[in-house]
Parts: structure tokens; sequence; C-alpha cells
């Protein structure tokens, strides 16, 4: 007897806030419509995230825009399509908009773009995701700045080249599409967002020693 192949539920944005632990020791997103467990960031994957935001912070009060703009610890984006959310690994905001987020106060949820000034995603095993489905979605609400950290070398030669190296992309938003700049080895980042910032790719790697 064939047994019928029962196919996962489907959840929608608001069924996967409502079904999100409370003070959960692990991370989850939702894409298109399927609950994933996200890995937990470990050693110079959770090095470089650290100290990365260290140094955003640093760049954030030495520009005075220390009392503006903000790197919360947890956040969710809600893209617009209706059954995927994401947990970037950082993203700096601008409080003087989260005042037009209705669901910011009581569920830290961010779905309008005025609100972000850069989503930084550290590159893991699920590359895919950064690459594909969250530069897609992060275009598509209009995120003016997006980087994609790829320190492990785990993106497709097409991306990061052959042989593969470590490799960052700034994507900027020009009239609705991302424009990306490659920055690989002494190349010093450039960033709209941060002119200030001047570290090189590879300082940026050497943050996950």
């Amino acid at each position: 007897m064939t047994q019928a192949k029962v196919e996962p539920k489907l959840y929608s944005f608001d069924e996967f806030i409502s079904w999100y632990p409370e003070n959960s020791a692990v991370r989850y997103e939702l894409h298109d419509g399927v609950i994933i467990e996200m890995p937990k960031p470990k050693g110079k994957h959770s090095n470089l995230t650290g100290s990365l935001i260290e140094q955003l912070l640093i760049i954030i009060r030495q520009s005075g825009s220390g009392g503006i703009w903000t790197i919360p610890r947890e956040s969710i984006v809600k893209p617009k399509r209706e059954k995927s959310g994401y947990e970037p690994d950082i993203i700096v905001l601008n409080k003087e908009a989260l005042g037009a987020e209705p669901r910011w106060e009581s569920e830290s949820i961010i779905q309008n773009p005025d609100s972000v000034k850069l989503i930084v995603e550290v590159v893991s095993t699920n590359w895919r995701d950064d690459y594909y489905d969250k530069l897609r979605d992060y275009e598509e609400m209009g995120i003016e700045e997006y980087w994609i950290l790829d320190y492990a070398a785990l993106g497709a030669r097409k991306f990061i080249g052959n042989p593969k190296q470590p490799t960052i992309f700034v994507c900027n938003l020009v009239d609705g599409e991302y424009q990306m700049t490659t920055f690989t080895g002494n190349t010093t980042i450039v960033s709209p967002t941060f002119p200030q910032f001047n570290l090189t790719a590879q300082q940026i790697f050497d943050l996950a020693s």
C-alpha cells in the first residue's frame, strides 16, 4: 500500500510570529512559508559578527549619529512576500523612523525600508539564502544598502571566482536595483551609508580570528 505524501504546513508571516517561541535560544526564519531553524553563529562567524558590530558602533558615535542610529540585538524583517521573514546578522536602524513601524514596540518587526540604514548577512552553509532570496527580497523592499560577508568563501564560483576567495559584496540600491560591488584582499570597503568606514576586506575577515 502506497503511503500518501504529507505536504509540510506552510505558514503566513503572522502565523510564524505567533508560533515563534519566546526567549528562544534558537533563531528561526520563514522562507516561502517554511519555518527554518537557522544555524547558530559559532566561532569565527560569531567573532566576525560581534566585532563588526563594535566597529560600526564606533563609526556611528564618531559621525554624530549615535542618538539616531542603533543596532538592536534582535529584529525580524518582513519583506513584501507574505510568507517570508528574516532575522539579519546585523541591522542598523534609524530610530527617527521607528515611530512609523506599527509592530516594532510589541514584536520587533521591521517592514518599512526607511527604518533601515544597513543590513549585513554573514554567509553560512545556507549561502544561497543570502545570495538569492535575501538579496531579492531586500532589493524589492527598498533597503538602501546590503552587505554579504562571505569570509569562508562558501558561495558559488560565479559570485566569488574560481578559485574561490573570501569576498564582501556591498549592494547599493540604484533606481530600484542593487548595484553590487566586490571587495577582496586589501581593497578598502566603500559604503555610501558609512563613508568613514576605512577597513579593508581582509581586515574585516581578520575580525573572525
